[in-house]
């Protein structure tokens, strides 16, 4: 059904119940003729009908049709007009598989796919469906149960201040092992936890292993400035987020100062308003704002005036070819000049050359992160780092990122 939760979060688990009974008896209904069928409820708001001896997809379409008409059709429950519409997915015996498990999975990923379309579709499940579209309900699947199932986890990369070689921070990276789908790329489940809605549940996981993390190093006596977490927009988006961030702080004990929101330069420009209000009560608690991916979004200098905003992280897009092209380092010298002005701090993103590291010192760039500074760790080998921060004493900065970094590689 798909939009029961709605109804069961508006309404009340009372008419949700009684929502399911109306749904199961109109079922029944519009399989009237058939007196062969087995219908069940498969588990929280889904049916499962099983129909023998089905001739062939014309006729399962037709069934499923009849279906879907039954089901959306209004209905008055307890004085409450009610609207739902089912997703539908077909599986056939012996094409969509041959035996009851691949039956069912072979439905279940067909109704995703249904779902994915817009409300009351049906699909019918076809070993030539689109790989990416399959692949991309698997992970969505198997994404729902990550937190819950503790398959996720962070690592950290560090970011150094150029001037002075010292630890500026920690950048907060997820990563999804999955039991079945073993190492998903970031890139792929965070986009598929975008579209689905599961970011929320996800980022807020994020935020408090993040926090939790920090507050544990500095209760050991590690040096840590800042940790940076990435909040996506629609996270950004909801009206109670500052409050989730006020209310994790406040649980893990981790000082505002600590915590860093990095949020692109997109989600921002994409509602600025909205942004900068938001923005402004998480400057109130005491967190400090970056903009991270600067350069991509194509937003104005004098916009950038109007936002509370701590630092720029400017894209590796334009820090990979920066000693190399000219119109890069155009671009890199002037965000740097231009944050300056404002007096906002800058981090590279993407240094893994020492010409690149070299250029945004003589440009006095703030700080920097990158494969060649230090490459995201688990937390163990994060605390070693962090360890060597500690006893370090060099006076050279360059042979302070060298010993810290790398530190078999300075006697």
């Amino acid at each position: 059904m798909d939009n029961f939760k709605r109804i069961n979060d508006t309404l009340g688990h009372g008419i949700g119940d009684v929502l399911l009974q109306s749904v199961a008896a109109r079922l029944r209904a519009a399989l009237h003729e058939r007196s062969d069928y087995v219908l069940s409820r498969f588990g929280g708001d889904e049916f499962m009908m099983l129909i023998p001896d089905v001739s062939g997809s014309a006729e399962a379409k037709d069934f499923v049709e009849r279906v879907v008409r039954a089901v959306s059709a209004p209905m008055k429950l307890q004085q409450h007009d009610v609207l739902v519409t089912p997703s539908v997915g077909i599986a056939i015996y012996p094409d969509s598989g041959k035996n009851a498990d691949t039956l069912f999975k072979n439905a279940d990923l067909a109704m995703f796919f249904s779902k994915r379309q817009g409300p009351g579709i049906s699909t019918l499940f076809d070993l030539a469906m689109n790989t990416s579209a399959l692949k991309r309900l698997t992970i969505e699947e198997n994404l729902r149960n990550a937190v819950s199932n503790g398959e996720l986890t962070l690592v950290f990369q560090p970011q150094f201040n150029l001037n002075n070689g010292c630890l500026d921070g920690l950048e907060a990276l997820l990563r999804w092992r999955s039991i079945e789908l073993e190492m998903v790329p970031v890139a792929e489940f965070i986009q598929v936890a975008e579209e689905s809605g599961l970011i929320f549940s996800i980022g807020e996981w994020v935020l408090r292993a993040a926090c939790s993390q920090a507050k544990a190093w500095l209760d050991a006596g590690m040096l840590l400035k800042r940790m940076a977490v990435n909040v996506s927009g629609r996270q950004l988006s909801q009206r109670q987020f500052p409050t989730l961030v006020r209310d994790i702080l406040r649980e893990t004990g981790l000082p505002a100062a600590v915590l860093e929101i990095e949020i692109t330069e997109t989600a921002i420009m994409d509602n600025d308003t909205w942004s900068n209000q938001v923005l402004a009560e998480l400057r109130a608690i005491g967190v400090a704002i970056a903009i991270d991916d600067f350069g991509t979004g194509f937003s104005s200098f004098s916009r950038l005036r109007e936002f509370p905003i701590d630092r720029l992280k400017i894209d590796r897009s334009f820090i990979c070819n920066a000693h190399n092209s000219s119109d890069d380092r155009a671009i890199v010298v002037a965000i740097i000049a231009m944050a300056k002005t404002l007096q906002i701090e800058v981090v590279a993103e993407g240094v893994e050359e020492i010409a690149q590291m070299m250029l945004l010192q003589d440009e006095e760039c703030t700080s920097a992160q990158g494969y060649l500074l230090g490459m995201p760790l688990p937390a163990s080998e994060t605390l070693q780092l962090l360890n060597r921060i500690r006893l370090s004493s060099d006076s050279s900065r360059s042979q302070r990122l060298l010993r810290l970094v790398l530190p078999s590689a300075v006697a």
